[in-house]
């Protein structure tokens, strides 16, 4: 569904608020609206409904509703993922989407109709590439996945871009050394579960809703990915090391792994007034996304404004300014 964006309104709170404290800003800067964006209705493209972007995508819904005072609840879409969503943005199937900025960039996706090409709402948070396996699993290391039962992740996916880098890294060919499956974040979930799959590939904020409920149903650990950080980062310099803490999905001490961000992408033709309310309604509505999930702690005006090489929209920039994001 595309959106039907309403008339544009008098925002002089949300603009003349730029000297303002933020907490005041975004509490004032989307609410008070009255009817400007009755008649506006929007779509938004999320992922699995056991990711963090689905969780996070609801959370946001109820936020933008309530403070843009929407006459609709927006639609929160389960999808494969950033691949699939940049392809939704593009066709006007969607109005938001969350996309990782490994797949994001303009160099690595098809060119998009004039008008939606993706822009930048904010950076909101990083995912954590993880591979599961069962905890009683012989598997340590990426290289003993050969021969087994596989899923690599979703087709039109980011978990699937980044699995195949992992794999190259570490030498192995999910085409001839696997018995791979492309299952997304729910089916993996399952098929783990049920001992129909050895391991699964995925990329997500920590904790994913959908690891945590299985950890309480059968133990499971993550690989540890050292050996193929330095090979990664060389040819991918998009990603960053880092930690997965002890205790996280009950897994028994911390373990390496690679990050990437997490982008809120638009169309370009949004109108300005309308993604600078969506941003200042996020920020307004956090403590709701951290209660959704603690992914949405990471969400912060001075790190939102980190989203090369996607270009913020304008209409979120000069909320970012007016909140004194870039002093």
């Amino acid at each position: 569904m595309r959106a039907e964006w309403g008339p544009p309104s008098r925002r002089a709170v949300l603009r003349a608020g730029a000297a303002a404290a933020l907490g005041t800003l975004v509490g004032a800067g989307a609410q008070g609206c009255g009817s400007a964006f009755a008649s506006t209705r929007l779509t938004l493209g999320t992922g699995g409904s056991q990711g963090v972007y689905y969780t996070l995508g609801g959370a946001l819904a109820d936020a933008w509703r309530d403070r843009l005072e929407l006459a609709e609840r927006p639609v929160v879409r389960a999808t494969a993922g950033s691949v699939e969503n940049l392809a939704l943005l593009a066709g006007g199937a969607v109005d938001v989407i969350f996309s990782a900025a490994d797949v994001a960039d303009p160099a690595l996706t098809a060119p998009s109709p004039a008008g939606r090409a993706p822009r930048a709402l904010g950076r909101i948070y990083d995912d954590a590439l993880q591979v599961v396996v069962p905890a009683d699993s012989p598997v340590t290391q990426l290289a003993e996945l050969r021969g087994r039962r596989v899923s690599i992740g979703a087709t039109d996916s980011q978990v699937i871009v980044a699995t195949r880098r992992l794999l190259s890294a570490a030498g192995v060919s999910p085409a001839h050394d696997l018995s791979a499956s492309t299952l997304g974040i729910d089916a993996s979930v399952q098929a783990l579960r049920t001992g129909a799959i050895d391991a699964f590939f995925w990329s997500g904020g920590l904790p994913t809703g959908g690891l945590a409920a299985l950890a309480t149903l059968r133990p499971i650990r993550l690989l540890d990915l050292l050996a193929v950080v330095p090979a990664v980062r060389a040819k991918y310099p998009v990603y960053d090391v880092g930690t997965v803490p002890a205790a996280t999905y009950g897994i028994p001490g911390p373990v390496t792994t690679l990050f990437v961000r997490n982008f809120l992408l638009v169309a370009a033709e949004l109108p300005d007034e309308l993604a600078g309310d969506l941003v200042a309604a996020m920020f307004a509505e956090r403590d709701g996304l951290v209660r959704a999930n603690p992914a949405g702690r990471a969400i912060d005006t001075r790190s939102a404004i980190g989203t090369q090489p996607i270009p913020l929209h304008p209409g979120a920039e000069r909320f970012y300014r007016s909140a004194k994001a870039y002093d």
